[in-house]
């Protein structure tokens, strides 16, 4: 079954100075604002385009990975995963560096790895950033 999320942004002013708010439509959680300089310098309580370009690949790829995890008979404990998204002016978004750090009883290291590593390309939203380059840390915790 498809399904089809909505968002929207009011945009006022120019680049440099004008600012905006992104809706979350679908979920309703909340309204967002965001600005030029949040996207290249401080966020000063503003989102970015790349911010929530992050939140989808760190979530997207949690879901992925618990999925092949149980899908080899193993259920995390934690994933505690982050995505780093970096936005050059000029160029773009020029990629998305991810980081789980995870509790999973009954793992090995090399299953653990191969899995994430499955996970990393297996999630769409890695295959929606496929333009850019995408990397992995994954740390598997004692349990």
């Amino acid at each position: 079954m498809a399904a089809t999320r909505n968002a929207h942004t009011v945009w006022n002013g120019d680049l440099m100075t004008g600012s905006g708010a992104t809706t979350l439509d679908s979920s309703g959680l909340g309204t967002f604002d965001v600005t030029w300089k949040a996207r290249t310098e401080e966020a000063e309580g503003k989102t970015s385009p790349e911010e929530l370009i992050a939140a989808a690949h760190s979530s997207c790829f949690s879901m992925a990975f618990s999925n092949m995890l149980a899908k080899a008979g193993h259920t995390p404990d934690e994933l505690y995963t982050t995505a780093a998204v970096t936005f050059v002016p000029g160029t773009g978004i020029t990629g998305s560096h991810l980081t789980v750090n995870a509790r999973i009883p009954g793992i090995s290291e090399e299953e653990f790895q191969k899995i994430a590593g499955e996970a990393k390309t297996g999630c769409p939203v890695s295959g929606a950033l496929a333009s850019i380059d995408i990397s992995l840390d994954a740390t598997l915790a004692a349990s």
